[in-house]
């Protein structure tokens, strides 16, 4: 058998693109080594494996993608009202420019919409449960955005939701926000005392498919990269308040409708509370559903910078009243 050898051009060719397909591959070895090493690196740091932790990259990243494509272009800030303490922008906070505060905010206390039918202007709080989620994990990645690495959150949500069908709300919404990159701190009962008149009893006395429905809400407390605070402060919150805010279970009363003129209003208590035992004179604070403006009205009252954000001009128009008959404290 007789070989007939290329000429040397063609040897010289073939030796050329053997350099090269050998080079790739071993750049391609070396970035992937590279990769795997850095992967496992941060996986040891958060305490997961290098499966768990990819799995939470690409899914933040094509839930990025997706909000991008929903939401489309950033709104400019719309100023609703401002002075040296508080901000008001009427605008939506899932558009909104925010890179001002981006990486600023020292505390969210907020309410979202709880999608079981209320009258909001503006918004629809009849939508499916999985749009509701959906919903819920754009506004907590926001949240991640906004927040100081010593950033902290106060989540007002119920425990669970029986209208439309029984959905687990508290526990969903934790496993959201802990998928989004926000860590979990704890969690604040609050005994509303709101027993109202049942009407879904399930089976009337009887154990074939009773009904348990808890009158409380709950308040999450979540955090961005650490939960101490990396700059000490000035604290307003005084012994005795420390003492007992610091147990989990808060008992108050619930905010009138009709004071308010917001159809789902929480007590100025509420934030009073979280904003004395969660952040220091003069933080930012941030409530992106600010509604009857009742988050502001607390900043004012503590020496806390505010901003608040909400799509309807008629429950803007209350908060600013709300906030300018409040004395300012500020220094």
């Amino acid at each position: 058998m007789v070989y007939n050898f290329p000429s040397g051009e063609s040897r010289r060719g073939d030796t050329m693109k053997y350099l090269k397909t050998t080079s790739y591959k071993e750049l391609k070895v070396r970035i992937i080594r590279s990769l795997y090493e850095k992967l496992s690196e941060e996986a040891m740091a958060q305490d997961k494996s290098i499966n768990s932790l990819l799995n939470e990259i690409l899914e933040k990243h094509l839930t990025q993608k997706h909000t991008l494509s929903e939401t489309g272009a950033i709104q400019k800030q719309n100023v609703f009202y401002s002075d040296e303490q508080i901000k008001l922008l009427h605008n939506d906070f899932l558009q909104v420019e925010l890179n001002d505060i981006t990486g600023k905010v020292n505390l969210i206390i907020t309410s979202p919409p709880y999608n079981v039918g209320i009258d909001y202007k503006g918004i629809s709080d009849r939508i499916s449960y999985n749009e509701y989620l959906s919903f819920t994990r754009k506004y907590l990645e926001r949240f991640y955005e906004v927040l100081a690495d010593d950033g902290r959150v106060c989540l007002n949500i119920p425990l669970d939701k029986n209208k439309g069908g029984l959905q687990s709300v508290y526990a969903d919404v934790v496993t959201i926000a802990k998928s989004v990159g926000l860590k979990y701190q704890s969690t604040i009962v609050w005994n509303e005392q709101n027993i109202s008149r049942r009407t879904a009893w399930g089976s009337w006395l009887s154990a074939s498919a009773p009904y348990v429905i808890a009158p409380v809400e709950m308040i999450v407390l979540l955090y961005k990269k650490t939960w101490k605070r990396l700059n000490k402060g000035k604290s307003t919150i005084t012994r005795d308040e420390f003492i007992d805010w610091t147990n989990g279970m808060w008992t108050f009363s619930g905010e009138s409708k009709k004071r308010t003129g917001h159809p789902a209003p929480f007590p100025l208590e509420l934030p009073l509370r979280c904003i004395k035992l969660f952040s220091f004179e003069g933080d930012l604070i941030l409530d992106p559903f600010v509604g009857s403006g009742t988050t502001l009205v607390a900043c004012k009252m503590t020496s806390r910078r505010g901003i608040g954000i909400d799509i309807s001009e008629d429950y803007l128009e209350i908060a600013k009243t709300r906030i300018q008959r409040t004395p300012n404290l500020f220094i």
